[in-house]
């Protein structure tokens, strides 16, 4: 089909002008029927929006946003989305984010200076907001928000060196919780499987988990560097871990997807029961880990919570410039299921 051929067949676009004329009305009066807030009559607006959906006529978002100096573009960057938890939070936090007219543009990079590049592009769309999803943001990339006048917004992670507006799970806490949980069924000897070594979801477990086991009198735990929270890391982790030091009896992996890789070595490559040799412990509660193949215990997240607060703090920076940072925290919750049990210790 020659290119003649294709635009015979290309729909021509609908303008604001040719519903104004379809009409007789201003394209002002026109322009107006589509936010809410504008003064106009009912009966003006009613039919302005039915003969747009007869002809098939939508506002240009980037024609609305020269009038209204906003984009309505949700901006959320991540370097891990083949993390299992990631979208399911993507899917529910999008649905919210269009609650009130805000448009997700999802920007993946896989190293710091892809992700460096990954903002500098999405600032170039000007969104009214970024939101870092499963992402340390460097310095430079921080500063380049600020410069944009683009507030800048942690999920589920805190940065490490710098002032920020975020909200995240207590993992601290739900490191404390994970140790509690394992030395109150009789396990001593523990062991931690850490994800990305700069992550702050990373550091935090691993130092509640650490601070619990010290205050219960045990010695600090074995960790092993997974290097990555994802299903083959874990894996790779368990194989270390078991053939290279003394078998733990209880072990806390730093996310879901790490523990079900690290359960599915210890029992295909060394035929270790779980939990009867060996407890494990993952973190989020992702949908497999309630799969019964897995039945992981494992620390919650509480995702409602979290997205419901995030909503909340974006209208409150879309509303004033002079907010102090902050990172909000909520307790995650233990869910106990079948992958722990009592420890039998021989006498």
């Amino acid at each position: 089909m020659s290119g003649d051929d294709r635009l015979r067949f290309r729909k021509a676009r609908v303008t604001v002008k040719d519903l104004a004329r379809d009409l007789s009305l201003s394209t002002s009066t026109i322009s107006r029927a589509f936010y809410g807030d504008a003064v106009i009559a009912a009966s003006t607006r009613k039919a302005v929006l039915m003969r747009a959906a007869e002809i098939g006529y939508a506002p240009n978002p980037l024609a609305r946003s020269l009038i209204t100096k906003r984009t309505r573009i949700a901006g959320v960057v991540t370097c891990d989305i083949t993390n299992p938890f990631y979208p399911e939070v993507l899917t529910r936090l999008t649905e919210r984010l269009r609650e009130i007219d805000l448009n997700v543009m999802l920007t993946a990079a896989g190293s710091s200076d892809s992700l460096d590049d990954a903002v500098k592009l999405l600032l170039s769309y000007q969104p009214d907001v970024v939101i870092v999803l499963a992402a340390t943001l460097s310095s430079e990339a921080a500063e380049a928000c600020g410069q944009a006048g683009t507030p800048a917004l942690f999920f589920n992670r805190r940065p490490l060196n710098v002032e920020a507006f975020g909200v995240t799970c207590d993992n601290v806490g739900g490191g404390r919780l994970v140790a509690d949980h394992l030395i109150k069924l009789g396990h001593r000897r523990l062991a931690f499987v850490a994800g990305l070594p700069d992550a702050s979801t990373n550091v935090d477990r691993w130092e509640g988990f650490r601070r619990g086991c010290l205050d219960h009198g045990l010695d600090e735990p074995l960790c092993v560097e997974a290097g990555a929270f994802a299903y083959e890391s874990g894996y790779d982790s368990a194989s270390r871990l078991l053939k290279e030091h003394s078998r733990p009896d209880g072990v806390f992996c730093a996310n879901d997807i790490l523990a079900i890789g690290f359960m599915d070595a210890a029992r295909r490559e060394f035929g270790l029961d779980i939990p009867g040799d060996l407890s494990v412990v993952g973190f989020d509660d992702i949908a497999m880990a309630r799969w019964p193949s897995h039945a992981l215990t494992t620390v919650r997240q509480p995702v409602a919570k979290m997205i419901d607060v995030t909503m909340q703090m974006i209208e409150m920076l879309f509303e004033s410039a002079q907010l102090k940072p902050r990172i909000e925290r909520f307790p995650g919750e233990l869910i106990e299921r079948a992958s722990t049990r009592e420890a039998r210790h021989d006498t």
